[in-house]
């Protein structure tokens, strides 16, 4: 019986991820539970059945379920964030903390940056830079606030970026540390002089979880 082709197979078994956004709704806790066991044996079945190599045969696995989790399960909240009262707002004020922290973290960090935030991560980014982008963070919940969404006050505002802020940075970090693990300068090669998509949603992969269960539970 001839093997399945693990280069073709396994990335079919991780895209199937991109249907784990259908199961994030509040209303979706048992189907969750039923496509990620799913998913898992498939993806335990497959490498189980498919060896070629019994070293590389855990990691494959490994990066299989990482996959799964790190990108769709996280980028998947932007479904239900959307669903909630106001959704339009929340996906909006998402995308200004994440890009005016990122802002506020570049001109602050290439101006003043001194000392190094985390050098063996990510050897450019300076604790200056990262205050810089947390107080963009702040300008930018606040600007949300006082023109598309008057329903957050000065200090839900405030809250959301303080929160949002260094989870968004953080996700860029962690972003960091997956392409020197691999021993790669950038995610891909789609769009040029950025480094790859995932470059793009690094910061909102960390953020889109929090602050739906921020606004759901917490607003």
């Amino acid at each position: 019986m001839a093997l399945p082709n693990r280069k073709r197979s396994g990335p079919i078994l991780a895209g199937v991820g991109a249907l784990l956004p259908l199961f994030l709704s509040p209303s979706s806790g048992a189907q969750l539970a039923v496509f990620l066991t799913a998913v898992t044996l498939s993806a335990a079945l497959f490498y189980l059945f498919s060896v070629n190599d019994l070293k590389k045969s855990a990691p494959e696995f490994a990066l299989t379920i990482s996959g799964l989790l790190y990108v769709p399960l996280l980028l998947g909240h932007l479904v239900p964030l959307r669903e909630l009262p106001h959704g339009v707002q929340w996906i909006f004020l998402l995308l200004l903390l994440v890009m005016s922290g990122d802002t506020g973290a570049y001109y602050v960090g290439r101006s003043f940056g001194r000392r190094k935030l985390y050098q063996l991560v990510s050897p450019n980014k300076s604790v200056e830079g990262a205050m810089g982008g947390l107080a963009g963070s702040l300008l930018g919940g606040i600007v949300a606030g006082m023109t598309f969404f008057p329903e957050l006050t000065l200090v839900d505002s405030a809250l959301t970026a303080l929160v949002i802020g260094p989870l968004g940075q953080s996700g860029d970090l962690f972003e960091s540390l997956l392409k020197r693990s691999f021993g790669v300068k950038d995610s891909g090669t789609m769009i040029p002089g950025h480094g790859g998509i995932l470059d793009r949603l690094d910061s909102i992969l960390f953020a889109a979880p929090v602050l739906y269960y921020y606004a759901r539970y917490l607003a």
